[in-house]
């Protein structure tokens, strides 16, 4: 397995799988630091093929292509975790790869990540897999109601997820979580009765340095993120409770890269992780306009193994997502000189789209 001889000067290439807003930004962040990035993906007119030095628009399945595209950059990373296995075990073998086939492998796999929290002893939401339609019955008679069915796999932004109560007919539910991704089997996840929403992005270096990023509060509309509060309004002792255990999420994988770490806040103070994302996440999109180091800096810096920047906040913040036709709302945005307004280069607003998203400071 290749890995990188030192940092990664500038004028290297940095391979993005995913040519997404996620992609954009990262690039972004990566032209600043004197480096190309090359996107890869199945979208001609994706958002970072707009601000990349190159793209390969191909299927994650394509051999060939993917060959070519490892052999013309210096280190791959990727800006979701959708991507079959194969695609990322075989990159691995030819070029650098941050972070790695098997953080890859925990994070897109519901209940491999919820395995992987307990096998290091951090807590989640009671769970049972569902396999099939049989293994759904046993785990809702198990959990109890009202529970919450998922996708194992391919799920975001609330897909896949059918909600399960007392009366609730479970071949409906199972015909409907089958019909967003009709491969994948299920996890059963007990209702959290929870205060808070809440996030930590932790980065972790080449040489096990890491940084975190204060949790923040997420409110979300329709199972999509609709604002991050910057900072939760959390006791320090829960606050610090939360950043410890995303560092020892990443430490315990061995993450070289960016881990961004959903959880629940209790109303009795417990912290329960929800989900992982090894990339930069949507919820730490104000760090471009609040922090020292923006999120997507500090992932480019890990990846091409340069030292971690400070994560310290400037200023606390109010992140906004324009979703669907509130990207309409452009000028009036820029009207209002404290906003700060990023758009992704959709050409095509839909319900529930991520278009961009807006910032707005707040002096502490």
């Amino acid at each position: 397995m290749p890995d990188l001889d030192g940092p990664l000067a500038p004028g290297g290439s940095i391979g993005i799988l995913g040519s997404g807003q996620l992609g954009r930004m990262a690039a972004l962040a990566a032209a600043r630091l004197g480096y190309r990035c090359h996107a890869y993906g199945p979208d001609e007119n994706a958002p970072a093929n707009q601000v990349c030095d190159a793209a390969t628009v191909a299927a994650y399945d394509d051999r060939e292509a993917l060959t070519r595209f490892a052999g013309a950059v210096d280190v791959v990373t990727f800006e979701f975790e959708n991507i079959p296995l194969a695609t990322v075990e075989l990159l691995e073998g030819l070029v650098p790869l941050r972070p790695g086939t098997k953080v890859l492998s925990i994070c897109q796999h519901r209940q491999r990540e919820k395995d992987f929290c307990r096998s290091v002893s951090v807590p989640t939401a009671d769970y049972r897999p569902a396999n099939d339609l049989a293994g759904l019955k046993q785990a809702v008679a198990e959990i109890g109601t009202p529970c919450i069915l998922k996708s194992a796999e391919l799920g975001y932004d609330g897909k896949g997820q059918v909600r399960i109560e007392a009366d609730s007919d479970l071949d409906a539910a199972w015909a409907a979580m089958r019909g967003h991704a009709a491969e994948a089997a299920g996890i059963v996840e007990a209702l959290v009765q929870f205060r808070m929403e809440i996030s930590v992005i932790v980065a972790r270096g080449s040489d096990g340095t890491m940084r975190t990023y204060v949790p923040v509060e997420n409110r979300h509309r329709d199972h999509i993120l609709d604002e991050t509060i910057v900072p939760a309004n959390l006791p320090q002792d829960v606050s610090d409770r939360a950043e410890a255990i995303a560092r020892h999420l990443a430490q315990e994988m061995a993450l070289v890269g960016l881990l961004a770490v959903e959880m629940f806040v209790t109303h009795d103070g417990k912290v329960l992780v929800n989900e992982m994302a090894p990339r930069p996440h949507n919820s730490g999109h104000w760090s471009i306009d609040a922090c020292i180091t923006s999120q997507f800096e500090q992932f480019i810096r890990a990846v091409a193994g340069l030292p971690l920047g400070s994560t310290e906040r400037l200023c606390d913040a109010v992140m906004k997502n324009l979703l669907g036709d509130e990207v309409a709302d452009w000028r009036k945005i820029l009207a209002d000189p404290g906003n700060k307004l990023h758009l992704y280069g959709k050409a095509a607003p839909r319900p529930g789209r991520k278009m961009g998203h807006v910032t707005r400071l707040i002096r502490r």
